[in-house]
């Protein structure tokens, strides 16, 4: 990202300049919650830039955003309201969409599972989802704090970018907290 803002009516966020290679790691803070979110919806090509620019890769997702989706994965700060009964259904799902080999999601999503045990199911199912596609880069919105290790390891070496709106949850994702992180701030 390099300058990227996003302004509809009273949402709005930016300027933000982040450039992220495999494997590294960033934690931004934003002064409100709402603009958190946006940056994360910036940052996977969810949203287009009012202003600026945004490459996710190579692309640019106001022309090639099927290309961005298959590399950049979101991971909402809403919580799941999936239970266990329905995650075999939710893995297929998300196999379907990334046109995955169903078996082959199905047993990474059961390693996945195993890495994040502990963590409650409606936070783990997101960022299962989303890894299940092996994108280039995790984008999470708000994670919680007290699964950063977690959250980090299940990541393995892909470039991640974390969206806070307070210093408490920046700090749980800090390089002393968690080595090899790069925090910055915004």
């Amino acid at each position: 990202m390099r300058e990227a803002t996003f302004s509809r009516g009273a949402r709005c966020a930016g300027p933000v300049t982040l450039d992220l290679e495999r494997g590294e790691r960033a934690a931004l803070q934003y002064a409100s919650p709402q603009e958190a979110t946006i940056v994360a919806l910036l940052a996977t090509g969810i949203v287009k830039a009012s202003s600026g620019l945004v490459l996710i890769g190579d692309y640019d997702p106001r022309v090639q955003s099927v290309a961005c989706k298959r590399i950049a994965a979101l991971v909402p700060h809403e919580p799941f309201a999936i239970d266990e009964s329905e995650f075999e259904r939710y893995v297929a799902y998300r196999a379907a969409l990334w046109n995955l080999e169903p078996q082959r999601a199905r047993t990474h999503a059961a390693l996945l599972r195993r890495r994040l045990a502990g963590m409650h199911e409606t936070l783990a199912y997101p960022l299962i989802g989303a890894l299940i596609g092996m994108p280039q880069l995790l984008v999470l919105d708000r994670p919680e704090p007290a699964y950063a290790r977690q959250i980090l390891a299940a990541a393995g070496d892909r470039a991640m970018l974390s969206v806070h709106a307070d210093a408490a949850a920046v700090r749980a994702f800090s390089p002393r907290a968690i080595g090899g992180l790069r925090v910055t701030g915004a």
